[in-house]
């Protein structure tokens, strides 16, 4: 794919300028993105007076500035990725005959976005708006196994991070490294009536330009109408609508059997 080198410097200053806790000098730019100084400086005053980005002069800093703030509400308003996801999520439910869902990740929690429901089938907690134990969750599972361990075990440092909903579920830090290692080695994540008793889902993460997780697509299905053998065929098409959708969001996908929170190779699907 070609680029415009111009352009890509301009991005590549303001995802660093996005990734900072505080405003940072130029010279920080310039050495960690990777640029001669007076370009960094150019490209910096350009931000500025597209207002961009903001100088401090006191201090000798750079930040965000009011248009990168109605750049991000207008992704929000807009919620492009939700618009983009819900037609592969209706195929799915139409594949598989079962209820679909996504998830974005919201702290030690998951937000549900989308909930497609499949005819005839009873509705579920998982409905747009709630929020859910990320380390019950199959899609809450899906995105953090593919988180540095690090992150993860600042999330849930301590028992005390863990909230149950019924008595199965992950009670500890290293419970829940059981559980996400089991996540990676399959390739896809699963909880059994850990959410809601007599029902399970399947899911998988969708990821962004760098491999992170940024939502999980799950199917979610009464036990009593999932044998083994249905479980895999659903875990398939939940595997497919992943990546589809992080081939829409312009996404790397990335292998939970590599390193977490590292691109990889994509999971193999189940046989």
């Amino acid at each position: 794919m070609s680029t415009v080198p111009a352009a890509a410097q301009v991005l590549a200053v303001l995802r660093y300028l996005a990734r900072q806790a505080a405003p940072v000098p130029a010279a920080a730019v310039s050495r960690d993105v990777g640029l001669p100084r007076s370009t960094t400086y150019h490209l910096l005053n350009t931000l500025i007076d597209a207002g961009f980005v903001v100088h401090l002069p006191e201090e000798h800093r750079y930040g965000l500035g009011v248009s990168a703030f109605e750049l991000g509400s207008g992704y929000t308003r807009q919620a492009p990725f939700e618009r983009l996801a819900r037609a592969p999520l209706a195929a799915l439910v139409d594949r598989t005959g079962h209820n679909a869902h996504l998830a974005v990740p919201h702290g030690r929690e998951v937000l549900y976005v989308i909930e497609e429901r499949a005819p005839g089938r009873p509705p579920l907690v998982t409905e747009a708006g709630v929020r859910l134990p990320a380390h019950l969750t199959a899609s809450g599972r899906a995105m953090l196994a593919l988180l540095p361990r690090e992150q993860v075990r600042a999330l849930f440092p301590d028992a005390s991070a863990f909230v149950r909903r019924t008595e199965a579920g992950p009670r500890s830090p290293t419970a829940l490294r059981d559980v996400l290692a089991g996540v990676r080695r399959r390739g896809w994540a699963v909880e059994n009536g850990e959410v809601t008793a007599g029902f399970s889902s399947v899911a998988a993460a969708v990821t962004d330009h760098t491999g992170r997780p940024v939502a999980g697509v799950a199917v979610t299905f009464a036990d009593a109408d999932a044998d083994p053998a249905e479980r895999v065929r659903i875990a398939r098409r939940v595997l497919a609508t992943a990546r589809e959708l992080t081939r829409r969001a312009g996404g790397r996908p990335a292998g939970v059997s590599g390193a977490p929170g590292r691109p990889g190779r994509p999971a193999r699907p189940p046989s």
